[in-house]
């Protein structure tokens, strides 16, 4: 069995008088996609922003496998995550829109900048040989993600799914252990949610990158997932396989009404 590389324990956390999440628990292994389901409002997103460090738990902790060994990511300030290998991308697309697209995917290498100012201003053998590392990179995803059309164009002037496509790259640019995909179908249409199954197999198999999604498109996670955890009001459902996890009772209540209720429908549509 493969290694855990994310552990959440007994995960809480308050805003004001609501209790968004409460005493959620999960693993996530090495090389799997692990996705995050449930209704508007489940808590799945709060759950995201826990483990990138912008909300911080009223309880519970959340154990990470970093470069040195396990580490409490609860105690990690928000700036440390990406040099620890977590990756993001967010439900509203967050690019520098009047920069290009390869720009843009040389930003996400700034975890691996290893010159100084100075170095950078005279442009020294070191920044040098730094700057081309990150454009072989870059050029590596941007392949990898079909985007060699775009990779000047200005990503203000993208069609929405391309620019799903280069957040995304922008994150794998930082070469990540672990990346985070918060709802990547959204807003996309049939043909490119296929491609965007495709390429989160790609990311899984070829590059041996760990995913963690929040996906509302049951087609998207019936393909890539290899486990499902459901989650409604803030606390677990239901965890397992996708087909487990889409037919047990209390998934099915959550997204459509009571199991009656269903079966209601179910013989009115026969």
């Amino acid at each position: 069995m493969n290694e855990t590389l994310l552990s959440a324990k007994d995960l809480s956390v308050r805003f004001g008088g609501v209790l968004a999440v409460n005493k959620v628990s999960f693993d996530v292994k090495q090389g799997e996609v692990f996705t995050l389901i449930g209704p508007n409002g489940a808590g799945k997103t709060t759950v995201f922003n826990l483990i990138s460090r912008i909300y911080t738990p009223t309880s519970g902790t959340i154990d990470y496998l970093g470069p040195q060994g396990m580490l409490k990511l609860t105690d990690q300030p928000p700036q440390n995550v990406a040099s620890l290998g977590i990756a993001r991308t967010f439900q509203n697309i967050e690019l520098f829109e009047h920069a290009s697209v390869l720009h843009n995917l040389l930003i996400g290498r700034h975890t691996h900048r290893s010159t100084n100012l100075w170095q950078d201003l005279f442009f020294t053998s070191k920044a040098r040989e730094t700057e081309l590392k990150s454009r072989e990179k870059a050029e590596e995803v941007i392949e990898l993600l079909d985007l060699q059309h775009y990779r000047d164009s200005l990503v203000a002037g993208l069609p929405y799914g391309v620019r799903k496509v280069v957040e995304m790259a922008r994150a794998l640019c930082t070469e990540p252990k672990l990346l985070l995909l918060d709802e990547p179908s959204s807003g996309l249409n049939v043909e490119e949610t296929e491609d965007m199954a495709f390429w989160i197999q790609d990311i899984k198999n070829d590059l041996g990158i760990t995913v963690l999604m929040v996906e509302h498109d049951m087609t998207l996670v019936s393909k890539v997932s290899d486990r499902v955890l459901a989650m409604n009001q803030g606390e677990v459902l239901a965890m397992g396989t996708p087909r487990e996890v889409q037919t047990d009772p209390g998934v099915v209540e959550a997204y459509l009404g009571s199991v009656d209720d269903v079966s209601s429908l179910r013989r009115e549509a026969a």
